[in-house]
């Protein structure tokens, strides 16, 4: 019971927050959503996906680079 008590604690100071408080949490949130799109199209390819035709070569490869030393 107490995540749900959490939960509706949350909710509440969210209903009760002013237009510049809720305006300022959603700008927050945007800021969040698009750094997260741009890190995850930028900085975080597909690797394997794309490098790699099957599962073993993928599992092979992987294995490889954490045994291998510096």
């Amino acid at each position: 019971m107490f995540i749900v008590r959490l939960i509706r604690f949350y909710l509440e100071g969210f209903r009760n927050l002013s237009p510049l408080g809720r305006r300022l949490w959603l700008i927050i949130l945007l800021k969040i959503l698009i750094l997260f799109g741009v890190f995850r199209i930028f900085f975080f390819r597909d690797f394997l996906g794309s490098g790699f035709d099957t599962d073993p070569e993928r599992s092979d490869y992987v294995i490889e680079r954490l045994t291998d030393g510096p």
